[in-house]
């Protein structure tokens, strides 16, 4: 009897948002559910998502995103009218969203849509606490990220 090889998933990631670790120091993440209709899933399905210009807001103890745009297929169902730019509400436990707004009200922070990926077959987002960078932090941060790129280089030449 042969052994079945094992299946290979690919990367279980939908989309990044890259500006944000560059523009926001990260505190918190969470993990959050989104509430998609059925074109929006075959859409992210294809690919056909952004969230670099998203942004998480906090309306009667509920969150919500605004700013993903998912661009909906050409073969979408033609009863349905598909808003590329709706505002999603976001599946969060009701002490995940109370630490959401202690962090917004009264430490300032904002929450940043960080990634949005697969787990099983649901579709889930990392959104995180932020403040805002300052330029001289931007670049410490660039300085830091060169020194372990150079310090890596050096390190495998060292052991030929």
């Amino acid at each position: 009897m042969a052994k079945k090889k094992p299946n290979k998933p690919g990367s279980n990631t939908i989309a990044k948002n890259r500006s944000a670790r560059h523009e926001f120091a990260i505190d918190d993440e969470y993990e959050a559910g989104l509430s998609l209709q059925g074109w929006e899933v075959k859409a992210i399905r294809d690919g056909k998502i952004n969230i670099s210009e998203s942004y998480v807001f906090l309306r009667n103890g509920e969150a919500f995103i605004s700013g993903v745009t998912i661009t909906p297929l050409n073969a979408a169902s033609t009863h349905v009218v598909a808003d590329p730019t709706r505002v999603r509400k976001l599946l969060l436990n009701r002490r995940e969203i109370e630490k959401l707004e202690h962090a917004v009200h009264r430490d300032g922070e904002t929450i940043v849509a960080l990634t949005m990926y697969w787990k099983a077959s649901w579709v889930k987002i990392k959104i995180g606490t932020a403040r805002g960078k300052k330029l001289h932090d931007k670049r410490s941060d660039s300085k830091d990220r060169d020194w372990q790129r150079d310090k890596a280089r050096i390190m495998k030449h060292s052991t030929r």
